[in-house]
Formats: structure tokens, C-alpha cells, sequence
């Protein structure tokens, strides 16, 4: 009685795995199925997941539910008459009827051949008609979306039973014989502007030079000048120095200068001189006091007042008063220097001083000039006489005793 109970509980075991793997089935989350009798779809497509029940003699298809990825062959497109690029793109899509997929491709293989086709004319169709500028700059993702578009339109018409998500391009480039001579084209450009660069860097470094080296004469021109004026103005000075200095005893300074063209004289033994022996350069051989006609010592006190300078700065005991000659104060040649510095020379990040519009006067001393120092005058008690200082190279009187 046991063993019949023990074989019937197998015989229901048996009928119940048999049964179970004939008529029951499992829907993951991740598909949806159809249910098919003798080849043909006898329900709906199930979309739900769970335990499902179908008769013995009926099989089940299923289809993924994911979104799926298609990678399209790269398509070669003409964008112009001599240029072409290469396209890579792919393509995500999602089954979203799969009744109407099984009628029209039946196996995922076959869709993947459909969208290429597809996703091959939408390419050529829109890049083709937008060009390469398109598909490098920001408005590629139109470009995409249009790709997309096409693609979900070609697939509604086919009945596919899909939803085309996004298509993407990878990459788009210009075929290998295309790229160098892109490359080419590109580097004799930058050659070009770059030389043009150099050409105009080189006119300029030409101009800023000869600019400089006109400044630069100009400035020394200027100094030129400048240095002539103070050296004629200190001999004018020099000569009214000389001047004050005879008019304050004639009688020393004649003998100071005699002495002076002696040493001159007598500092080499080849000078050979032919000269009469009473002549006024050696009135002082013959007479310590020199009196041998010159017609200077001697004077009485009323030629000598006559003979001394009226310059206001020469002293009654021929001293000269150096205060108003400005070239002879440091602080003020200084603070001259400086200044001209800061108008003549350009600073730092500037541009050179403009020189244009005529020179400015630049002084190393204030007025007056050269030709208006103040002049000594020797004059008679009567006032028929005026004598001023010597001009520049001209003798002066010790240089005449000297002769």
C-alpha cells in the first residue's frame, strides 16, 4: 500500500514538471513576449513581467525591452564638388512594438541592416546639404537631430515596430589625401601671414630706427649748439674778466702777461726769434720796471680810474662777480640737465618724444645771451671813448703787449 502511494505521488510529480515547462512561462522585466500557435500570434504583446500560462502546444518569442545601440558603418560623404568627409555615427532606438517588429524583420540582425541603410541616406541627405562648417561648429546637434528624424520617419514608414532614440556622430573626418591637403593649404597660409608679419614688423623696426637716428641728430645738433652758445657766452665772460682785472692795475697786469709769453717763449731751445733789440717784447730785459716806451706804467691815479671796467660786476679791486653767470652754478646746470632729460628722452612703454613743430629753446643759463652779456666800457672822463670787451678770437690788450 505504501509503494502505490509512493509511485502515485511520483506519477502527479512528474505530470506537474511536465505540465509547468508546457504550459507555464516567466516575462523578466527587461522583455516583452508574443505568444505564437502553429507560427502564428495568438495575443498581444506582453509587456508585463511575471508567470504566464499558454497551452501545451503553443511557443513563446521574446523581444528585448532595452534600449538598444546600433554602430553604423562610417559613410563617405561629398559636401562640395572636391571635398568629402568621412561620417561615423551610431544610433539608440528601443522596440516598442514588438508584434509589428516580428511581422517586418523578425530577428534584431535584420533591424540592424534596415537602420543602416536608413541611417546611411539621412547622413548623405543632411550633411551632404549643410556642409562640413555644420558639422564642426555648434550646429552640429541640429544636424543630429535632423539625422534622427529622418531615420524615425524611414522606420515608421517600414513598420519596423521601433522608436529611434538618438543618433550621434562620432566623428567626421576628411579622407587621408583630403586631410594633407587641407594641411597644406593651411600651413601655406599661416607661412604667408607670417611673412606678411615679418614684413611689416621689419617696416616698422626700419622706421622706429630711422626715427631714433633722427632724433638722435637733432639732440646733438641741439647740444652743438647749445655748447657753442656757452662757450662764446664764457669767452665774453672771460674777456670782461680779463677786462676788470687790467682796468684794476694796468701796470701788474701787463708785466703778469709779459712774463707769461716769456715762459711761452723760452720753453724750447730750437725756437730761433728775429727780433730788434729795442723792441717792446723785451722791454723788460733792458728795465726791470719796463719802461721803455710801452706807456702804461706810470700812470698817474686819474687815467687809471679812466682805464678801469664799467661793468657793474667787476670790483673796484678786480674782482669779478661770478654770481650772475648761471653755467658756473652746479645746482642749476643740474637741475637744467634733468629737465631737458625729461623732455627729450621718451619713458618707459612711450613712444619717442615728438620733435615736430620746431626746436625748443634749451638753455644751460637763463637770459641774457651770448650777445647781450653786459659789455666793459673804458671810458675817457669825458665820455668819447667806449671800449668793449673783445669779441670771440679777437686780441686782447695783454695779447697785444704781448706782440
Amino acid at each position: 500500500m505504501n509503494n502505490l502511494n509512493l509511485i502515485l505521488v511520483g506519477v502527479v510529480a512528474v505530470a506537474l514538471v511536465v505540465f509547468s515547462s508546457l504550459c507555464l512561462y516567466t516575462v523578466d522585466q527587461r522583455e516583452q513576449a508574443l505568444v505564437f500557435e502553429f507560427g502564428r500570434v495568438v495575443t498581444e504583446p506582453i509587456t508585463e513581467p511575471g508567470l504566464k500560462f499558454k497551452l501545451p502546444y503553443q511557443n513563446v518569442e521574446k523581444f528585448d525591452k532595452r534600449l538598444l545601440v546600433h554602430d553604423n558603418v562610417p559613410v563617405t560623404v561629398d559636401v562640395s564638388e572636391n571635398e568629402r568627409l568621412i561620417v561615423d555615427a551610431f544610433a539608440r532606438y528601443r522596440i516598442v512594438n514588438a508584434l509589428q517588429f516580428y511581422e517586418t524583420v523578425r530577428t534584431p540582425t535584420i533591424a540592424k541592416e534596415r537602420l543602416q541603410v536608413f541611417l546611411d541616406s539621412s547622413i548623405r541627405e543632411v550633411v551632404g546639404g549643410q556642409g562640413l562648417r555644420a558639422v564642426i561648429s555648434g550646429e552640429r546637434r541640429l544636424v543630429m537631430e535632423q539625422i534622427r528624424d529622418l531615420v524615425q520617419d524611414a522606420s515608421d514608414d517600414a513598420e519596423l515596430g521601433i522608436d529611434v532614440v538618438d543618433v550621434r556622430i562620432k566623428r567626421a573626418d576628411l579622407p587621408q589625401q583630403n586631410s594633407e591637403d587641407v594641411f597644406d593649404r593651411m600651413r601655406t597660409e599661416r607661412q604667408q601671414e607670417a611673412q606678411l608679419f615679418r614684413a611689416e614688423g621689419e617696416e616698422r623696426k626700419r622706421e622706429i630706427e630711422s626715427e631714433a637716428d633722427r632724433r638722435v641728430t637733432v639732440l646733438l645738433a641741439k647740444a652743438e649748439r647749445r655748447a657753442q652758445e656757452i662757450r662764446a657766452e664764457g669767452d665774453a665772460y672771460r674777456n670782461a674778466i680779463f677786462a676788470c682785472a687790467y682796468g684794476a692795475d694796468p701796470e701788474f697786469f701787463s708785466f703778469y702777461r709779459t712774463m707769461e709769453a716769456y715762459e711761452r717763449s723760452f720753453q724750447t731751445t730750437d725756437t730761433t726769434m728775429v727780433l730788434s733789440p729795442d723792441s717792446e717784447f723785451f722791454k723788460f730785459f733792458g728795465d726791470a720796471s719796463g719802461s721803455s716806451g710801452s706807456g702804461i706804467e706810470g700812470l698817474d691815479s686819474k687815467t687809471s680810474r679812466s682805464l678801469r671796467s664799467s661793468d657793474p660786476n667787476c670790483g673796484p679791486d678786480g674782482e669779478y662777480d661770478y654770481q650772475g653767470i648761471s653755467f658756473l652754478d652746479p645746482e642749476a646746470v643740474e637741475e637744467v640737465l634733468e629737465e631737458s632729460l625729461e623732455q627729450t628722452l621718451p619713458t618707459e612703454g612711450s613712444a619717442l618724444p615728438s620733435l615736430e613743430g620746431g626746436d625748443q629753446q634749451s638753455s644751460l643759463s637763463p637770459e641774457p645771451s651770448p650777445t647781450e652779456v653786459p659789455a666793459t666800457e673804458l671810458t675817457e672822463e669825458d665820455g668819447s671813448v667806449v671800449v668793449p670787451p673783445p669779441a670771440e678770437g679777437a686780441p686782447t690788450p695783454a695779447d697785444e703787449i704781448q706782440n
